[in-house]
């Protein structure tokens, strides 16, 4: 099953999912649940933290979920925050997910330290579901924008063009 977020990340091949860490996890279980699949690909778009450029094509099967307030020792969390729905990710990008969009470009810096390449509000949950139904899932993500103070309007710039590009690219795949 491939899926997306929805709204201005339509794809024909996709299903939608919702916006965010929230909508994603509740959407795709209930569909995990009514019409489970045999695996789960999501497609997207994805913030750069400075490594990856515009228009760059990544695939990945790792997540975690850090928010920027980890990287000021203003933040804590109990839960496993990295995930994956494989056994070797050395060699994975590893991308991060949050309601939030980074617009610092400082804090990216702390994100490459910790070998996290993009940011993609979804990813995390996608993977947190289709682990708890032992579900084989990964993503594929085009480059929008970098995460510095102008992510927002390079988002809007580039948004067109990627989504042609991500579409051509998962086309090509099939």
């Amino acid at each position: 099953m491939i899926i997306c977020a929805g709204e201005s990340e339509q794809f024909e091949f996709a299903k939608e999912m919702g916006i965010g860490l929230i909508d994603m996890a509740i959407n795709l279980t209930k569909e995990c649940l009514l019409n489970r699949p045999n695996s789960i690909l999501f497609v997207g778009t994805a913030g750069s933290y400075g490594e990856n450029n515009i228009f760059d094509i990544v695939e990945s099967n790792i997540a975690s979920n850090i928010e920027n307030s980890f990287f000021n020792a203003n933040s804590y969390t109990p839960i496993k925050n990295i995930i994956s729905t494989y056994n070797d990710v050395s060699c994975e990008t590893i991308i991060n997910s949050s309601n939030y969009i980074t617009t610092d470009f400082n804090i990216a810096k702390d994100y490459l330290s910790k070998n996290i390449a993009l940011e993609n509000m979804e990813f995390y949950s996608v993977l947190k579901v289709a682990n708890r139904f032992k579900i084989p899932a990964s993503g594929v993500f085009i480059i929008t924008n970098y995460c510095n103070k102008d992510a927002h309007r390079d988002f809007i710039k580039n948004h067109k063009e990627a989504m042609k590009r991500l579409t051509k690219y998962i086309k090509g795949k099939e």
